[in-house]
């Protein structure tokens, strides 16, 4: 097996290991405290989705998609702060900052797995 081939592959199970850790992160856990409004973070594997679409899986399209998903998590996570400052409500800002972090910090990581697969190649 080439080192291309597992880089993506590596790359790939990064990926699916993160988008499933978001969803039970929403679905068991709650980011941003009690009620739904965990539903936001949806958009994440949302733009991951389209984006792995459009690219048809290429190594050099998934980079980006995972690019877009993590600048997504970022942006999810400043709404999900500022729904909280607003409303008061009885979630951890730091919580939600770092948990939102990691999971930005896990798709960047992935991506830059597929960048290096793609230039392996």
């Amino acid at each position: 097996m080439t080192t291309a081939r597992r880089t993506y592959l590596l790359a790939a199970a990064l990926a699916v290991v993160t988008v499933l850790f978001l969803l039970v992160g929403m679905g068991a856990l709650g980011i941003v405290g009690d009620g739904d409004r965990d539903v936001m973070y949806l958009a994440v594997p949302a733009v991951l989705l389209v984006g792995a679409l459009a690219a048809r899986f290429r190594a050099h399209g998934m980079a980006l998609a995972l690019a877009a998903a993590a600048v997504t998590t970022v942006v999810v996570a400043l709404l999900a702060v500022l729904l909280v400052v607003r409303n008061d409500e009885a979630a951890s800002l730091l919580d939600i900052v770092m948990v939102s972090g990691l999971y930005a910090a896990m798709l960047a990581t992935s991506g830059w797995l597929f960048h290096r697969s793609d230039q392996a190649a």
